[in-house]
């Protein structure tokens, strides 16, 4: 008998199972007291609730970036599912604290997401007793093994239809320096390379992946007396910003100049913005299911890749007008 045998009888989730058993208030009192009744029925002792007097052997640690809560929230859904399915605990913090939970006095092992927290910080927790899983970097150590998305692929499709589609002056807004970056902008220049399209320095610009350092890299754009045909950015969030300024501008996305993201936010979706959709909840779910499997002697520390998804909308002219 097993917990997840308990919520299938229960008719809840397993993360409700664990939250009843271990007395917390976000459950309510007729179904904790369901829960216990089905326990004592079916015999289930819960002998990974006796394994939890060792101080951190059964809890996850995640942390994140606190710079966008609401760009994690899939993939916290995605962690805390599997986590809980398989009975054990969740810490989340962000690089303010997460240092004094990296230790196996708290926690297992630990899934990291924060381009805060220097890889040294990582280096040193690691061993074969803490396995990390890191999905924002790639590190060549025995015991971090790195689950990542695979920017490169889906940035150099999209590219691909925006050239079929008749573009042919860019510009490129950057994130922060991050493999996330670098990736989407080495396809970026791939393809306009192997297409032999020029691009002019001037309009590489900088960001921090933020929405408001998109609408300022869009109004010294428009300063430009030769505007681009269409705006490539590194993420969501910064599109958004750039469509904002140039709206105000009263520039229209896609007649005047297009635009495209990367991420799949949902805000993306509701303004018809172009954009590389990454499966969140999935990413965070292979995440913690890959460190799981390692705590329970795994030795496979290969880098693990998530594939995304190119969605064209309306952000970008079906075809531009000769």
């Amino acid at each position: 008998m097993n917990i997840n045998q308990i919520a299938k009888a229960a008719g809840v989730s397993p993360a409700t199972v664990s939250n009843a058993l271990n007395g917390r208030k976000n459950v309510g009192e007729a179904t904790r007291q369901r829960i216990l009744a089905l326990c004592r029925e079916m015999n289930y002792t819960d002998d990974n609730r006796r394994r939890r007097t060792v101080p951190g052997s059964r809890t996850i640690l995640f942390n994140f970036s606190d710079f966008d809560r609401q760009f994690y929230l899939k993939i916290i859904q995605g962690i805390s599912d599997c986590v809980y399915a398989n009975d054990y605990d969740l810490i989340i913090s962000t690089s303010r604290s997460c240092e004094r939970f990296m230790s196996r006095k708290i926690t297992s092992g630990c899934i990291m997401l924060d381009m805060h927290c220097a890889d040294e910080l990582l280096i040193n927790a690691a061993d074969k007793d803490y396995p990390i899983l890191a999905m924002d970097r790639e590190l060549d150590h025995p015991f971090i093994k790195s689950l990542v998305v695979n920017n490169y692929t889906p940035m150099a499709e999209m590219m691909e239809e925006l050239v079929s589609r008749g573009y042919r002056t860019f510009a490129f807004l950057a994130g922060l320096d991050t493999n996330d970056t670098r990736e989407r902008y080495l396809a970026f220049r791939h393809v306009l390379e192997k297409h032999h399209i020029p691009f002019n320095r001037k309009n590489y610009l900088l960001g921090d992946f933020r929405e408001q350092s998109g609408y300022k890299a869009a109004k010294l754009l428009m300063l430009s007396e030769d505007m681009p045909q269409v705006l490539v950015c590194a993420n969501d969030h910064m599109a958004i910003g750039a469509m904002r300024a140039f709206r105000e501008r009263g520039i229209h996305v896609p007649r005047d100049i297009a635009v495209t993201g990367f991420d799949g936010t949902n805000l993306a979706a509701e303004l018809g913005l172009t954009t590389v959709v990454i499966p969140n909840y999935e990413r965070g779910y292979l995440a913690a299911q890959q460190l799981l499997a390692l705590l329970n002697g795994s030795e496979d520390y290969a880098t693990f890749k998530i594939a995304a998804s190119v969605h064209m909308r309306e952000s970008v002219l079906p075809r531009l007008p000769k």
